[in-house]
């Protein structure tokens, strides 16, 4: 199958992963582990069928995908109550680390610049070895 011609200036997912992971910080899953014990606050925006099967991060907030910008933006009406600032430094986590290097780089453009994403996301946290819960509806920041 051939790819339709691209409008001028249209990107593949690809090339956008490369050009938003040259904008944001990226770390390795221990890493983030000593970086939440300084106080960083986990984002999981896995899908909750995933989170269920798989497990979930100790300590994580679970936000779903559509509703990320308006709990973590500061200046929002929604926002967690952990979200305190713009000085909030935030780790977000996906299944493979695709995904959160994207909404990194949303919320960095919100003000959030201490935010990073994980290197492979929760497979490779769950490769590594680190803490991994069953996941419950609590987690889930509605």
């Amino acid at each position: 199958m051939t790819a339709p011609d691209r409008p001028a200036g249209a990107r593949t997912i690809d090339e956008l992963l490369a050009q938003v992971r040259g904008r944001i910080g990226r770390i390795h899953p221990v890493e983030a582990v000593a970086r939440l014990a300084a106080g960083a606050l986990l984002v999981d925006t896995r899908p909750w069928e995933q989170r269920t099967r798989d497990g979930a991060v100790p300590g994580a907030v679970m936000i779903d995908r559509n509703v990320l910008e308006w709990r973590l933006d500061p200046a929002s009406p929604y926002r967690l109550p952990q979200v305190t600032g713009y000085d909030l430094e935030i780790v977000v986590l996906c299944n493979e680390g695709y995904s959160s290097s994207l909404v990194a780089d949303t919320l960095r453009t919100l003000g959030l610049t201490r935010t990073v994403d994980v290197i492979g996301g929760f497979v490779a946290w769950a490769a590594a070895g680190l803490p991994i819960v069953p996941a419950t509806q609590a987690d889930v920041a509605a």
